[in-house]
């Protein structure tokens, strides 16, 4: 008889599970940290996502973050160390859209929520492992708590209680902290209200002017006629004529004195601090740069100071039951990631080859060069 790889669409309460599943999702989980809680507990401590990704310096690096973690395979070893190859749901877990989107996200919510989910919508019948799952923005999740709020005991979905095992329901992934938008909710505020004072300067790069009448009183109408004119002739030229009865006053500062692009800077190398991101990657450090020689060093620096929380929690999850069989566990794959140069790797593969650790055949299979 063939194995049996039956897949079912909703969760048989009246089937018997195999004593070696796991449900994994099913379980207590403890609550760590009040992120969770920011729908119910929204303080102007805590900042959206919209305000973060309209910073460059966030965007910049949520984008070095995710898109470097998101490329990286992922592949299956056991205990002996031997590489299983992995099914599909562990590169791709939602089989609509491809990996890479998938696992950038997961990255994101890591980054920005501290907790990420998948919410299962196919499993196996004989193992009741995963097969497929969806990616659900945490900003849709509420958790339900205990009654001393230290478990979670289940989960909501856009209001609606979803099941703690089964069909529907969530695999969490979760991060070493609550998240920069509620660790560092403040300073991304300050930086998005930098930006925001940057763009008005950028459309009237003057101090706030005001047009004194010394006349009559003006009506509503004339008043709205003589800014509309104002403009739009400051925009066409830097020269102004005032009649005898309009005096113009000017309020507050200019840029410069302002110093809103030493703000700005001064801001960006602390949003980097937060994120945990060498400030050169970001561009947020006029002051340092990265240069070919060192840039495989800049790329191990990367992975193990910026890249690996995220990597782990990633890794760690998918090795559950729920996801891998006992006596295998799921790694990233960083020997394409982390390859010196082609010098590099002909001096070790010489090494190699001298001593007999790896043949010429292996050698050409190792870069790619057997068709």
């Amino acid at each position: 008889m063939a194995i049996r790889d039956w897949f079912i669409t909703a969760p048989n309460v009246n089937q018997a599970r195999p004593e070696s599943s796991v449900d994994v999702a099913a379980a207590l989980a403890p609550l760590n940290t009040m992120n969770t809680l920011s729908s119910y507990l929204l303080t102007p401590a805590t900042a959206t996502r919209d305000e973060a990704m309209a910073v460059p310096t966030i965007a910049r690096a949520r984008n070095i973050i995710a898109a470097s973690i998101a490329s990286i395979p992922l592949h299956i070893i056991d205990d002996n160390g031997e590489e299983i190859y992995p099914p599909r749901v562990i590169n791709q877990p939602d089989k609509r859209v491809t990996g890479y989107s998938v696992y950038s996200f997961i990255v994101e919510d890591l980054l920005f929520y501290g907790v990420a989910y998948l919410q299962i919508t196919e499993y196996y019948a004989d193992t009741f492992r995963i097969r497929d799952c969806q990616r659900i923005a945490p900003d849709r999740v509420q958790i339900i708590t205990n009654a001393m709020a230290t478990e979670i005991t289940g989960y909501r979905v856009d209001g609606q209680v979803v099941p703690n095992q089964g069909i529907g329901s969530l695999a969490v992934f979760n991060g070493i902290d609550e998240g920069i938008l509620n660790r560092a909710g403040r300073t991304i505020k300050a930086a998005f209200a930098l930006e925001k004072a940057a763009t008005i300067y950028a459309q009237e790069p003057y101090p706030t002017m005001v047009l004194k009448s010394s006349g009559t009183a003006l009506p509503a109408d004339r008043i709205r006629a003589l800014l509309d004119s104002w403009k739009t002739s400051r925009a066409q030229r830097s020269t102004a004529f005032l009649n005898a009865d309009i005096e113009l006053q000017s309020v507050g500062y200019d840029p410069k004195s302002l110093q809103l692009n030493e703000a700005r800077e001064q801001v960006a190398t602390e949003l980097c601090r937060a994120i945990g991101l060498p400030a050169y990657f970001a561009d947020a450090n006029s002051g340092s740069s990265m240069t070919y020689s060192n840039a495989n060093l800049a790329r191990q620096s990367l992975f193990d100071f910026s890249l690996r929380n995220f990597a782990r929690a990633i890794e760690t999850r998918l090795s559950m039951p729920d996801f891998t069989p006992a006596g295998q566990q799921v790694r990233y794959d960083l020997d394409d990631y982390l390859r010196g140069s082609a010098k590099e790797r002909a001096e070790v593969y010489e090494i190699l080859n001298r001593i007999g650790a790896m043949t010429v055949e292996e050698i050409r299979e190792e870069e790619d060069l057997i068709r």
